[in-house]
């Protein structure tokens, strides 16, 4: 049985607006790299609240512990990039969290002021 996933490829993603997104991959490493902060911030804000509904619940669960858990139990390592600049890597062996950088730090507090 395989220990892990092994992959070799490249996809260019449009998403609405014209904003290219491309994951790639090679081995157990995949790389997802954005164009922008303001695109990572459209496509994980989810979809738009209707007027008047009440606000969504929190999830009981952090999504990025959930997808580093995967990350490590598929033998996956994900590079998140924000313009060619790692922001988080999901699913290293040698740690229990996400490791986040400092570029990601900064570029969402910069994402509040624009």
């Amino acid at each position: 049985m395989a220990k892990a996933l092994d992959i070799d490829a490249r996809l260019i993603l449009t998403w609405p607006g014209g904003h290219e997104i491309q994951l790639a991959g090679s081995g157990s490493y995949l790389i997802l790299n954005v164009p922008s902060q303001q695109v990572l911030d459209l496509i994980t804000s989810g979809p738009p609240q209707p007027p008047g509904a009440p606000k969504r619940p929190k999830p009981k669960t952090d999504p990025l512990q959930e997808l580093h858990d995967l990350g490590r139990t598929l033998g996956l390592v994900l590079d998140l990039r924000v313009a060619g600049k790692t922001h988080v890597l999901f699913g290293l062996p040698d740690r229990d969290s996400p490791k986040i950088t400092l570029s990601a730090v900064l570029g969402k507090i910069g994402s509040f002021f624009r």
